[in-house]
């Protein structure tokens, strides 16, 4: 399965700095979110992104993970070259994340 099974995203961006909040289809989806989807994961999904660092917010009432990937931007949208200055498609990247089905 991928990330796109299980959730949703939406992405933003300011500055240098770009957010990812990974939001589960349903509750029961949600502590699958919080074991399978890591900075660290997301950083290896990534690999070409000079990422600074990402702290990840749990919103465990939104059924939502919220990731803030420092330097992730190329500078951000007034300095940048990027084809995508906004990072809008590295949201649709991370829907492509595998994830292991828990064993039932």
């Amino acid at each position: 399965m991928i990330l796109r099974d299980i959730a949703h995203v939406r992405t933003g961006d300011k500055g240098n700095t770009a957010q990812i909040a990974v939001f589960a289809r349903s509750p029961e989806a949600y502590p699958l979110l919080v074991r399978a989807i890591t900075a660290g994961r997301i950083a290896a999904h990534l690999p070409a992104l000079p990422i600074d660092s990402i702290t990840c917010y749990e919103l465990p009432g939104l059924c939502a993970l919220n990731f803030v990937i420092e330097g992730a931007l190329a500078g951000g949208v007034t300095r940048s070259l990027a084809l995508d200055p906004h990072g809008k498609t590295l949201g649709a990247q991370l829907l492509d994340l595998p994830i292991e089905e828990p064993a039932q």
